[in-house]
């Protein structure tokens, strides 16, 4: 039996990243970027004005004020999307609109709220500093630019920039496909006549809810019974996959198959169990360049050894960098215990009191209770050494999701 850190070293050592893929950029979004991405021109590509108003010469307005208004003729409208072919000349104004190329022979744009029109003169009563409301060419992105890197994943600014970049396709690191399979006969699916003795085969979704939630594709092979054969099928068909997710059968009684099976089909198996609770009985081989997880059939068991080892090479796969999900540190606000020996995972519930993080388990912390990792964000994360825990001592806090920080509407807080 192996500790958790040793089981991630060797899980994560043999999880090749996958090739890259071009996509359209909205088909992108929350994907892992797989090209360096440099600005062709300058955004913005010219000097425009920042503010519908008038562009003008800075000597024409210096010492314009309420009082003294500089009086300037206006010689062309200039709307956003067209640009003014003639050269602005001292004691001229064009009209301009946010976004306009800025003419030749302007240094100025004056707001128009601080001016007056009347027939083709406008009044300006303010002496705008010169260079004010002017955007000039490269103020956001410069040419030659390194905008987007390799392994930055693509948020929405991010498909935003490329769209001003017209890059309408990009290179982003493939999705993985994730074979799962559910083994047993006392499992019957969704949709099956719930009858005594049987029981719906609930990782079969939790474990493909969980493979989407980490951006793969999950690949639904169904039930597996517990004979020898039909083991061997789901796991010869689950080979199109890049990787493969058993739960339930690689425990040690009669019927747990899993790990023969393995054998046959020549997996090079790494380990068999993992130091921890929930989840010991937990298999990782490689057959045929696939990772396999052979994972424990306890509905919270499965899903937490899918939260410490799967996810993250799943993330790996698809050339994300950080691949855990966040650690911090949190008061305890209960006394635990445990033995000694293994790393307890214990489902619990995060909150904010005075500017910390507050934790508390969610009740009974049995590997079959799902409800548990229903009220779960987070996992307390007690280490092997240790066997007692006070009321009010820091421990470890590993966030399944950070929904608690999110303040309320006040109608329904």
């Amino acid at each position: 039996m192996i500790s958790v850190e040793e089981a991630t070293e060797i899980i994560l050592k043999s999880i090749p990243v996958l090739g890259v893929e071009k996509v359209d950029i909205l088909n992108a979004l929350e994907r892992v970027l797989g090209e360096e991405v440099y600005a062709p021109y300058h955004i913005p590509p010219w000097d425009n004005s920042a503010m519908d108003g008038y562009a003008v010469i800075h000597r024409d307005i210096a010492h314009a004020s309420p009082s003294t208004p500089a009086i300037l003729k206006v010689v062309e409208d200039l709307p956003a999307g067209y640009t003014s072919h003639r050269a602005l000349k001292q004691g001229e104004a064009i009209r301009i609109m946010t976004g306009a190329p800025l003419p030749k022979g302007c240094d100025t744009v004056v707001m128009v709220e601080d001016t007056e029109t009347g027939g083709n003169q406008v009044k300006i009563f303010k002496s705008t500093p010169q260079g004010e409301h002017i955007r000039k060419a490269g103020e956001d992105v410069q040419q030659g630019t390194l905008v987007l890197s390799s392994g930055t994943i693509i948020h929405a600014a991010g498909v935003g920039m490329l769209a001003s970049l017209k890059r309408s396709f990009i290179s982003v690191y493939q999705r993985p496909t994730v074979a799962v399979i559910s083994t047993g006969d006392e499992l019957i699916d969704v949709d099956g006549i719930l009858t005594e003795g049987k029981i719906v085969s609930s990782n079969t979704y939790s474990l493909a809810s969980l493979v989407k939630e980490a951006g793969a594709i999950p690949l639904l092979l169904g039930i597996a019974r517990d004979r020898a054969e039909n083991l061997k099928e789901k796991f010869k068909a689950a080979l199109s996959a890049d990787m493969i997710i058993s739960s339930g059968g690689v425990s040690v009684g009669d019927y747990d198959l899993v790990k023969d099976i393995l054998k046959e089909l020549g997996a090079d198996m790494k380990f068999w169990k993992v130091a921890m609770r929930p989840g010991q009985p937990l298999a990782f081989g490689v057959i045929e360049g696939k990772p396999t997880f052979g994972l424990p059939g306890n509905p919270v068991s499965c899903m937490i050894s899918f939260e410490q080892f799967v996810r993250p090479s799943i993330l790996k796969a698809s050339g994300h960098r950080r691949l855990f999900r966040p650690l911090v540190e949190a008061e305890l606000k209960e006394p635990l215990n445990k033995k000694e020996g293994r790393t307890y995972f214990l489902r619990c519930l995060v909150t904010v009191e005075e500017g910390r993080y507050v934790v508390t388990t969610t009740g009974e912390q049995g590997s079959g209770i799902l409800m548990s990792m229903v009220r779960a964000n987070g996992l307390i994360i007690l280490p092997e050494e240790r066997t007692t825990f006070k009321a009010g001592e820091m421990v470890k806090v590993q966030l399944l999701n950070r929904d608690f920080e999110v303040q309320e509407y006040p109608e329904y807080s």
